[in-house]
């Protein structure tokens, strides 16, 4: 019996596993292999890893919880979670089964964008939906936002005094009045394509007209990647982010959740950066802990 079994193996999860192992608590990391950032070449906003690949950073954790012998990794996807606090099962997909304490779900999100041709291809890079991961590269640049009402008026506003011009399109969809707030161009009409070009990125219209920008930022309609917060009846938010306490504790006792998919009290929705799935995976690891440390002394 593992004191912790750890659903995912991105940035919360790793963090997760690392406290464990720091605090000698058997633990079991299992990794899907799929990755929310995986498009992404570098990422950004995270301190001391600020370019670092996404691939690099998880290598790096990878190793360091290697030095830990109370943390084993697993290669491999959940199918199933069964059981009750002190004594869940988790099934997995080869047919192998796993007994924890206490189960952690750090298994993230997966974004659905804009049906437009040639948006998926290019999306990571040239293509982001967070202005304070990406928007940085693209300074004195222009920069389009695929978007409209009062989400692409804020976006236009935080990337104002980054871009050379910020340009929403299709500009006819756009909110008139936020929009001339925040001093960008609307620019209407249907698109057709985008497609990445050599300093950038090429929007077609249906018209024929093209435009072309740095970058693109789009909205997302992200959903969570594993279905285990339904499976096992925790509570979520409008937004869809599991509902936690300060330290990651969910509606049902003995499962935690990090990163993309949790939602800490006074949030509207979760907050999704690398560097706010390492804090709530550390915190979800603390609270194993201490609410080990409490069922011990009764």
């Amino acid at each position: 019996m593992n004191d912790v079994a750890i659903l995912g193996g991105g940035p919360a999860g790793l963090q997760s596993a690392l406290t464990l192992g720091r605090m000698h608590r058997s633990t079991v990391l299992i990794d899907s292999g799929a990755y929310r950032n995986a498009a992404t070449s570098a990422m950004h906003n995270l301190v001391t890893n600020d370019g670092r690949a996404p691939a690099d950073f998880r290598e790096v954790a990878r190793h360091e919880i290697e030095e830990y012998a109370s943390v084993t990794s697993l290669t491999g996807s959940v199918t199933s979670i069964a059981g009750t606090p002190g004594a869940f099962a988790l099934a997995l997909a080869d047919g192998s089964q796993i007994e924890a304490r206490r189960v952690i779900l750090a298994t993230g999100v997966a974004d659905a964008l804009p049906a437009i041709p040639g948006l998926a291809e290019i999306f990571g890079d040239v293509v982001a939906h967070c202005p304070f991961c990406h928007g940085h590269e693209f300074a004195g640049r222009r920069v389009g936002i695929l978007g409209a009402g009062e989400h692409a008026a804020r976006l236009a506003v935080m990337l104002a005094p980054i871009a050379s011009e910020v340009v929403v399109l299709p500009g006819d969809a756009a909110a008139p009045d936020a929009l001339a707030r925040t001093g960008a161009l609307a620019l209407p009409g249907d698109i057709a394509r985008v497609a990445e070009i050599a300093d950038g990125v090429e929007v077609t219209f249906a018209d024929g007209r093209s435009e072309r920008f740095a970058g693109l930022f789009t909205s997302t309609a992200w959903r969570q990647a594993a279905p285990f917060a339904d499976d096992l009846g925790l509570a979520v938010s409008e937004s869809g982010g599991v509902l936690v306490d300060g330290f990651g504790r969910t509606s049902a006792a003995g499962i935690y959740a990090a990163g993309d998919i949790a939602q800490p009290p006074g949030l509207p929705a979760p907050l999704h950066s690398v560097a706010m799935a390492i804090s709530t995976g550390m915190l979800a690891a603390a609270a194993c802990v201490q609410d080990e440390v409490t069922a011990v002394r009764g």
